[in-house]
C-alpha cells in the first residue's frame, strides 16, 4: 500500500471511529459483571479480558474466581512482565497501544489509528507488537487493511508497519502494493519473529529478522501464528481449502519439518491462538449472543475442545 493511499485510509478512519466504536466493543462483550474484584490469584496464571477489563484466572482453575482491574482493552497479552494492552477506541478518542509494567503502571503509549485486533509480547517482555484494522473488519472480507507495528521497550525503537521491511517469496523480493501484515509471535532471541503476510491469493507464514528488517516467507495458507514455548512449532489458523470465507481450521506446524496438524477443534477460529503449555493451545470463539469464552484442545491432534475460560477472551499464560 503507498504511503498516500495509507494517509487518505487513515484520514478517513479517524472520522468514522467515533460513529462506529460503540458496536465494534460490542464484539468482544463477556457477561461478567463490570465491576473490580478484589479477588487475588497467585501461582501459574492465565491473564485475560473479562468485560474488557484486564483480568487473572488461576491456570489449576481458569473457571474459578478472577481478579480483575480498572484497565480496559480490546486486546491484551503479557509476558516476561510487560503487559500490551490494546486500549478500545472511544468516541472521541483514537485507540493507542499501552504498555505496563508488572504493577500494571504505564510506561509507554503509542497513538494508533485503527481497530484493535492483535497483539503480543516477546518472551522476555522486551518486544511488543500489534495489528489494527485500518479498512475492514474481517480476514475474509475482500479489500481488507492491516497495520501491523512492533516496539522495542528497552531501546525504544519504533517500527509502525511491517511494509518497511524488505520481503522476499520463495526467495523473490515482494513488492506488491495489497501486501498486509498481521499476527506477530516472537522468538526467544527478541529478534526473530512470525507473522502473516498476504499478496495476491496467498497468506504466507514469513520470517521476520528485526535488525536485518527483513522478512521471509516460510509457507502458504498460514495465519495468525504462535510460536510455542520450545520454539519448534506454530499453532495458527489455516483457511479451509486455501479459502478464508470458507472458515479457519486450527492447526500446528513444525518449524523443522513443515508438517501439519489439524487440531480437535472443528469448528471456524478467526483468533490468534496461545500455548497454555508445551501441550495446550488456547483460542476464544464468540457465541451466537456475542459473548466470548476462552476454549482449549490439545497441540498434537488428539483429544476434545474444552471451555477454559468462560466469558473472557485474549487468552495469555502468565507463570
Amino acid at each position: 500500500m503507498s504511503t498516500k493511499l495509507r494517509l487518505v485510509i487513515t484520514a478517513v478512519v479517524a472520522v468514522v471511529l467515533a460513529g462506529i466504536a460503540v458496536g465494534y466493543a460490542a464484539l468482544s462483550r463477556t457477561g461478567v459483571p463490570d465491576e473490580v474484584a478484589s479477588t487475588t490469584v497467585g501461582g501459574p496464571r492465565l491473564v485475560v479480558l473479562s468485560n474488557g477489563r484486564l483480568s487473572t484466572v488461576s491456570r489449576d482453575d481458569p473457571g474459578g474466581p478472577r481478579e480483575v482491574t480498572e484497565q480496559r482493552c480490546d486486546r491484551v497479552y503479557r509476558a516476561g512482565g510487560t503487559t500490551s494492552c490494546l486500549r478500545p477506541v472511544g468516541a472521541f478518542k483514537a485507540g493507542e497501544l499501552a504498555v505496563l509494567d508488572t504493577g500494571l503502571r504505564e510506561v509507554r503509549t503509542v497513538p494508533l489509528t485503527g481497530f484493535p485486533n492483535r497483539t503480543r509480547v516477546s518472551p522476555s517482555g522486551r518486544m511488543v507488537a500489534w495489528t489494527l484494522f485500518v479498512d475492514g473488519h474481517s480476514y475474509a472480507a475482500n479489500g481488507f487493511s492491516t497495520s501491523t507495528g512492533i516496539l522495542d521497550t528497552r531501546t525504544g525503537a519504533l517500527v509502525r508497519s511491517l511494509e518497511e521491511f524488505t520481503s522476499t517469496v520463495d526467495g523473490e523480493p515482494a513488492t506488491a502494493a495489497d501486501r498486509n501484515f498481521w499476527g506477530v509471535t516472537f522468538a526467544a532471541d527478541d529478534n526473530r519473529f512470525y507473522a502473516t503476510m498476504s499478496t495476491g491469493t496467498h497468506r504466507y507464514l514469513v520470517e521476520g529478522d528485526f535488525a536485518a528488517r527483513t522478512l521471509r516467507s516460510v509457507a502458504d495458507n498460514v495465519e495468525c501464528p504462535s510460536l510455542s514455548p520450545d520454539g519448534d512449532r506454530i499453532a495458527y489458523k489455516a483457511a479451509v481449502n486455501g479459502d478464508p470465507q470458507q472458515g479457519w481450521r486450527l492447526s500446528v506446524m513444525d518449524l523443522r519439518t513443515l508438517a501439519t496438524t489439524p487440531l480437535a477443534e472443528a469448528r471456524s477460529v478467526d483468533d490468534q491462538p496461545a500455548w497454555v503449555d508445551g501441550r495446550t493451545v488456547a483460542y476464544g470463539i464468540q457465541r451466537d449472543d456475542g459473548v466470548n469464552d476462552v476454549w482449549s484442545v490439545p497441540a498434537d491432534g488428539s483429544g476434545t475442545p474444552a471451555i477454559l475460560v468462560p466469558e473472557a477472551n485474549s487468552p495469555a499464560p502468565v507463570d
